[in-house]
């Protein structure tokens, strides 16, 4: 189920499982901001500059009440892994069915997400889509939008 996005949509809702055993889902975020950046494989170089950049950037986001997700197909072990080699502060979800990925019309030719970044607001309506994402100033440009929506 393939859905063309766009600025003004309703974010799909989608619930994910923890390591831990226990579940999570987008709606217990919503109230505040929610950003939610797909990504192609933990550990690679672009989407390592791109966790890195995000996770550099937590304190900024706090301050704006943003929640920063990484999505990619990796399963929990590899996204634990990943966090602990470079201390990342953002939380990362495990979609190794790909449903959120399918869901979001973010999968990509060879089976993994798509870089592609929503920002979604306080009532699940997303307000920005970055399908074209500088991996090392990401944080910068998702940042200096949230200032000139203000």
């Amino acid at each position: 189920m393939s859905r063309s996005l766009k600025v003004g949509s309703q974010a799909p809702k989608f619930k994910y499982n923890l390591a831990d055993g226990s579940s999570d889902s987008l709606a217990n975020y919503l109230g505040g901001k929610v950003l939610i950046c797909f990504y192609p494989k933990d550990n690679t170089p672009g989407c390592t500059s791109e966790a890195c950049s995000l996770s550099d950037s937590i304190k900024k986001f706090d301050k704006q009440k943003v929640k920063v997700f990484g999505i990619s197909k990796d399963n929990e072990l590899s996204h634990d892994k990943f966090i602990k080699k470079y201390n990342l502060k953002i939380n990362l979800i495990p979609d190794p069915d790909l449903k959120i990925i399918t869901k979001y019309g973010v999968l990509n030719e060879k089976g993994s997400a798509r870089r592609t970044s929503f920002l979604i607001d306080e009532s699940g309506k997303i307000i920005n889509i970055w399908s074209k994402v500088n991996t090392k100033a990401h944080a910068e440009e998702v940042l200096k939008f949230l200032d000139e929506d203000k």
